[in-house]
Formats: C-alpha cells, structure tokens, sequence
C-alpha cells in the first residue's frame, strides 16, 4: 500500500492552527478563510486515518495523533524551506571557472582571489591549473578566463607581465662545463621544455632528461636537491636557491589573460580585478 504524501500546504495549515489553538486565528495568518483551512485539515486527517484536533471551551487541541504530527510537520516544513533556500542561493552565486599555469595558481593567484572574494561573495571562483598552451581553446567549453603563457609578443588575449625564463638548481649545484647536465623538466606541451631543449643544443651543451613531472612543485623539489636543474620564470626564481647565469640564455614570455566570449558579469569583474593586481601583486611578493 503507497503511503499518504504530507502536503506542504496541509501541514502549513496544520501548524497554524496547532500554534494558534484556533481556526479563525489561523485562517488569518494564512490569508485564507476558516472554511478553507476547515477542509484542509480534513483533508490531511482523511490522508493519516486520524484525528487531529479536538474543540474544548479552552479553544482546539490536539489529540494524541495531532501531537504526534506536529513535530514532523515542522521539521518536513524547515526542510522544504532549506531546500527551497539552498536552490535560491545557487541560482544567486555565479562561478566563474579559471584556468592558469601552476605556479602563478599557488603564488600570485590565491591573493589577489582573496581580496575578490571579499568584495564579491557571491561569486564562486574554480581554478585548474596546469598546462596551459590548450586551454586558450576551450574557453566556453572549460573555461571562463584563462592565464596563459606565450612566447614573447605572441599570442592573444590581454598582456598582463612579461616573464623571463631562467636556469634554476640548489645553491651548492657545481655547473661544470664538461659534465652532462641532469634537468628536470616539464612534459611535451611546455614551452620551458621546448626552450630548455633547444638552447642547450644550441650552446652545444651535453644534458639528458633526469626527471618529468606536470606538478612543478616536484620539478622544483628534485632541483631544490641538488638532483638536477630546471627552468623557472624569472619572478618565481626565489622557490630555489639561485639562478645559473653561465647556461644559455632562454626567451622571453608574456602571461596574457583570455577571456570566453559572453563573459558573464562576474567573469568580467573577476577578469578586470586580476588584470589591474596581477603585476603589482606579482612585484611585491616575488622581488
């Protein structure tokens, strides 16, 4: 046998009456009449099989079924109002989804989303980060806005810093010009790699590939060892010891924002608050 379903507008008017011990008043606060929330009531009491109130010269109470009742009827309410609310809520909160390289997403990004979000709470921020020599091409499908690395003056999108790629290893590293350098290095796809390589073929350097990784946090842990060397911009140099100026000199890149055409609001706002910060936040923590 299928259960009776509690309707939310029977169990109102029950409630109103159980908290007002009357019809009359109850009907008020519902804006209804009292013949109205009469056979609600009767409604809901044919659906339990019981019933749930009593008329005493001290007014209407409930029975034991109707006590009974109230506690549920009002959690089932409070919980079809937090429904309700959370549904409403989501509807407000825009997400505005962020793709970006990984060092900029643990250095300079989180600050400046900090100071975002303080001014504009309702706006969700998801970032990925990663490679992001594809993710220019997915915006609208993956992404809102896009932080993305380029060769010096190529590239669309907004200049937001000009970058420079440097060797990187652990203070106590001996750069010897005879040996066969160890680097630890990106996977195909990075620009650091492709530069890497080529300008240590260029320059006639022995080298051999010690260790790949997509986390940059590894890459530069085995460098920070003494392991191998690596390539970093030149803004985040300050993660390792120092910066080797007897290799090969690397190009030059641009970080450059893209935006998803239809950006919404908040994509827009997001997109101008990191354009104005992100070089000036970007001097003061990495100098």
């Amino acid at each position: 046998m299928t259960a009776p379903i509690l309707d939310p507008d029977l169990l109102k008017a029950f409630v109103a009456i159980a908290e007002h011990r009357s019809f009359t008043r109850a009907a008020a606060t519902l804006h209804r009449t009292q013949s109205a929330v009469s056979v609600q009531i009767k409604r809901l009491e044919l659906r339990l099989g019981a019933r749930l109130f009593q008329r005493t010269r001290a007014g209407v109470l409930l029975t034991t079924a109707g006590d009974e009742l109230l506690v549920y009827a009002r959690r089932l309410l409070d919980l079809n109002a937090e429904a309700i609310d959370a549904l409403h809520a989501r509807k407000r909160e825009a997400v505005v989804r962020l793709g970006v390289m990984e060092d900029y997403g643990t250095i300079i990004i989180p600050p400046l989303l900090a100071r975002f979000a303080k001014n504009h709470p309702d706006v969700r921020v998801e970032i990925e980060t990663g490679l992001t020599a594809t993710m220019p091409a997915r915006l609208g499908e993956a992404y809102d806005l896009v932080i993305a690395m380029h060769p010096e003056g190529q590239g669309a999108g907004e200049l937001l810093r000009r970058e420079q790629a440097v060797w990187a290893a652990a203070a106590s590293y001996p750069v010897r010009a005879r040996d066969t350098l160890p680097v630890a290095l990106y996977p195909p796809g990075c620009l650091f790699r492709q530069w890497a390589a080529e300008a240590l073929d260029a320059a006639g350097r022995s080298w051999r590939l010690a260790f790949v990784s997509r986390t940059l946090a590894a890459v530069e842990a085995i460098a920070a060892q003494g392991l191998a060397i690596t390539v970093v911009k030149a803004g985040t140099i300050a993660l390792l010891a120092c910066a080797l100026s007897t290799l090969p000199r690397s190009p030059g890149a641009d970080i450059r924002l893209h935006r998803a055409r239809n950006l919404s609001r908040a994509g827009g706002l997001l997109a101008d608050h990191l354009q104005l910060g992100i070089s000036q936040l970007a001097s003061h923590i990495l100098t």
